[in-house]
């Protein structure tokens, strides 16, 4: 089986429903500022189509983008018409990027500003995740406006969850007690996070992990990191999803391989999704 499509689990209680890879989108958006080992060119639309039905018929469902993620946003809408009721669509608040470089606003009035522009840039009329993108001075953050905001705009039906994509151990566990979803660093090199996930787990909150093979860096090294690296991702029963963020067809296919043979050898005897 090389799909993931019995794999889906809850992303804690959120109400939503997640394949155990998502798809990061922010190189169909911007190459300009990011950290990978070498530079790429933005794929044509066609390539975007293929990548989104070869996800699809992966058993991906998840879908990760950010206003700082260029003209990510932008370039999903058109591309996902008709498709809405397929994707779980995840997106950002707080950061820009705008001529090169990235600024941060976490006041009330942006953050109804950015996820209204994310519903019109994505062509819909809600919004299943919005995490907020941190700055890395996570508690400073959380003390802002952005919450309050985020939880008002979830009240209204806009968005159905919200979270926080942060870089602190601190910042994490106030996020989850005050939210739905962390977003957190944890891969071979970097577990320092490992708290924030223990008490996802206590508390059934839900967990996406970013950087799960370490931004690419992690397969220029070792004998087969990746199937390592994401042993390592999938081995903390609070993980919902890694976000992969690869253009790359063949990689594409090879994570899902990767990922759909360690969850079954992890699954019990007869039963194909790991339980939670």
């Amino acid at each position: 089986m090389h799909n993931l499509h019995s794999f889906h689990r809850p992303l804690g209680r959120t109400g939503l429903t997640v394949s155990p890879l998502g798809l990061g989108t922010v190189k169909i958006g911007r190459n300009q500022g990011v950290k990978y080992p070498s530079g790429f060119e933005l794929p044509d639309d066609q390539q975007v189509r293929e990548l989104l039905a070869q996800s699809r018929d992966l058993g991906i469902n998840l879908l990760d983008t950010a206003p700082a993620y260029g003209i990510s946003e932008q370039r999903l809408g058109p591309l996902l018409r008709g498709q809405r009721q397929e994707w779980v669509l995840c997106t950002k608040v707080g950061e820009e990027f705008e001529n090169g470089e990235s600024h941060f606003d976490f006041s009330a009035r942006h953050t109804r500003h950015s996820v209204e522009r994310s519903l019109q840039r994505l062509h819909t009329d809600y919004l299943d995740l919005v995490l907020v993108h941190s700055n890395g001075d996570d508690l400073t953050v959380l003390a802002d406006e952005v919450y309050p905001a985020l939880q008002q705009l979830k009240q209204e039906g806009l968005i159905r969850a919200f979270g926080f994509s942060g870089k602190t151990v601190d910042g994490g566990l106030q996020a989850l007690a005050e939210g739905d979803c962390a977003m957190v660093t944890w891969n071979l090199r970097e577990q320092t996070e490992r708290p924030v996930l223990d008490y996802a787990l206590s508390q059934d909150k839900g967990i996406l992990v970013k950087k799960a093979l370490a931004s690419g860096h992690i397969c220029l090294q070792g004998e087969d990191p990746v199937r390592a690296g994401f042993e390592l991702v999938f081995s903390h029963p609070a993980v919902g999803s890694a976000i992969i963020g690869t253009i790359n067809p063949v990689h594409l296919a090879q994570n899902v391989a990767t990922v759909a043979t360690i969850l079954q050898q992890a699954a019990p005897s007869g039963v194909s999704a790991r339980p939670r």
